[in-house]
């Protein structure tokens, strides 16, 4: 149990840096069910930034003289098979991809939580170097929130119009079957 900040610092980071890698193994997979070629893009840039997150840590702890290995993110770990559930529902083109960009965004909110935690942490603590690479990755990690939210401003119209587009089938299906 952590006795100080910088325990407890230490702690977030390791979180933190099992998240990163949690990520790093989901990317690809949310990558390949994307319909969208903008939405698979995002998702293939984030999956580098996301490796370059994870370096940044690594040499935080480095510079700590700390070990980055040890604690399992149970929120990513939560986030991630989420994610993994919407990708096995029988959703396709474009609502699949609004349900992927739901999960993504979930996965971009907890970052920023903590990340912005670490931030504090760091600053307290007077780990000047520290804040300049965390805060970084902050800042990308609100820019691939804003990203994502731009994509489902299209996709979300497009999910729907396609699901409009089938209720309407549906209905003239029903009325054939019954004028028959």
């Amino acid at each position: 149990m952590p006795e100080g900040l910088k325990e407890l610092y230490i702690d977030e980071l390791k979180d933190l840096y099992n998240a990163e890698n949690q990520l790093i193994k989901a990317l690809p997979k949310m990558a390949k069910a994307a319909s969208s070629d903008g939405l698979r893009q995002g998702f293939e840039e984030h999956l580098e930034q996301t490796k370059g997150h994870a370096q940044r840590l690594e040499k935080i702890f480095k510079a700590l003289g700390e070990n980055p290995k040890g604690k399992t993110c149970k929120a990513m770990e939560g986030l991630v098979e989420e994610g993994a559930e919407t990708m096995q529902e029988d959703f396709e083109g474009s609502l699949m991809d609004a349900a992927l960009i739901g999960a993504a965004q979930r996965v971009e909110h907890y970052e920023i939580a903590a990340y912005g935690t670490v931030c504090a942490f760091a600053k307290e603590l007077g780990e000047t170097e520290h804040v300049s690479s965390l805060t970084k990755t902050l800042e990308e990690e609100k820019e691939t929130n804003d990203k994502l939210t731009e994509l489902a401003q299209e996709i979300n119209t497009r999910a729907n119009a396609s699901g409009e587009k089938e209720q309407q089938s549906d209905r003239s299906k029903k009325k054939s079957s019954q004028a028959a």
